[in-house]
């Protein structure tokens, strides 16, 4: 067996493996563990796949700040350990039932799908690629985006702020 296809296996297999911790746990500090499996196992497969941005926005945005901050947040709360708290109203006959119409629904999109080759890059050097096209041919979506996103900021903070009435 080659040595891609052994680490390709590994990896897919944390990330199956701790993604199906997440919600199977019943403790929330396991669940954050299963999701830092899962994260770590699908940066693996980027690594793979050479999206080297991808893997590395993976590391820093979802394992370094998401995961980080549900960790301390976990870590800071008084009495978590005691808290036994996650998906308990879920029945597993439930559960069963829908593992199976999803898994059905990705394999027959798997098997019937028009799936085009992708051709290898000459160059590993995605990042690059990626910076001139979005301050080249995608400036303009990219801004608008942006713009999108300030403006749900904006409208998030008006709606939790908390108003002062004056006597």
């Amino acid at each position: 067996m080659h040595t891609n296809l052994v680490v390709f296996y590994l990896f897919a297999l944390a990330a199956v493996v701790g993604a199906a911790g997440v919600p199977m746990s019943r403790n929330i500090f396991w669940s954050a563990m299963g999701l830092l499996s899962a994260l770590v196992g699908v940066g693996g497969l980027y690594v793979l796949l050479s999206a080297d941005f991808l893997a590395v926005t993976q590391l820093l945005v979802y394992i370094g700040g998401v995961l980080v901050l549900i960790i301390f947040a976990v870590m800071l709360t008084s009495q978590i350990k005691e808290i036994e708290v996650s998906n308990q109203n879920v029945g597993l006959v439930s559960g069963a039932i829908l593992f199976f119409l999803t898994g059905t629904l990705l394999c027959f999109v798997a098997i019937w799908a028009p799936w085009k080759a992708v051709l290898r890059p000459e160059s590993h050097e995605t990042s690059a690629a990626i910076g001139n096209g979005l301050l080249g041919t995608w400036l303009l979506p990219f801004e608008v985006a942006s713009v999108v996103l300030l403006a749900t900021l904006i409208g998030a903070i008006v709606v939790a702020r908390k108003e002062i009435k004056e006597d």
